[in-house]
């Protein structure tokens, strides 16, 4: 049910904020990953944890592996954070932060959702696309199952604080 975890692109207009007449950017958390393989959802629970704490201007959804379902987000957003697990070589629970175009060229191996959400870059209508950073995670289990290794799941509280860090910077 893409819908009920997508806010409107109303909504999204809406938590436009200005500071001394300049627009700050608006910004888009997007949690990708699938949820029912284990550490392969780190990016929707470090979203959820994110939700109740995000200043105006700021997005933090449940995207999962809908990533086409949130193109009218891509569109609001001037900066994008997504996040997500990566295979990047690690000790699982490594937290990672990259670029789109190292995850375009491939410098390191990533998840597909990443590649996903570049690929939907090529369906924005507006001609605008926004600044994309990536921080993602090395995952210790891509198996069946609801909950994230041990591993993962430590460093979630890191990787939440990340992304706060992250996200205030931008809006600073």
């Amino acid at each position: 049910m893409p819908s009920d975890r997508l806010r409107s692109e109303h909504t999204a207009r809406r938590a436009l904020s200005t500071r001394g007449g300049r627009r700050r950017p608006r910004v888009l958390v997007a949690g990708l990953g699938n949820l029912l393989l284990k550490d392969d959802g780190v990016g929707v629970h470090a979203v959820r944890a994110l939700q109740h704490g995000v200043p105006r201007g700021v997005q933090a959804v449940e995207v999962g592996t809908a990533v086409l379902d949130a193109l009218h987000l891509l569109e609001w957003a001037d900066r994008v954070l997504a996040i997500d697990a990566m295979q990047a070589g690690g000790d699982p629970g490594t937290i990672y932060r990259v670029g789109a175009e190292d995850v375009a060229d491939r410098a390191i191996r990533a998840s597909l959702h990443e590649v996903d959400l570049l690929a939907a870059l090529r369906f924005l209508t507006n001609g605008h696309r926004p600044e994309i950073t990536v921080l993602g995670v090395e995952p210790e289990t891509i198996d069946t199952g609801l909950d994230l290794s041990p591993s993962v799941q430590a460093a979630l509280p890191r990787l939440v604080a990340a992304a706060q860090e992250i996200v205030t910077g931008w809006r600073a």
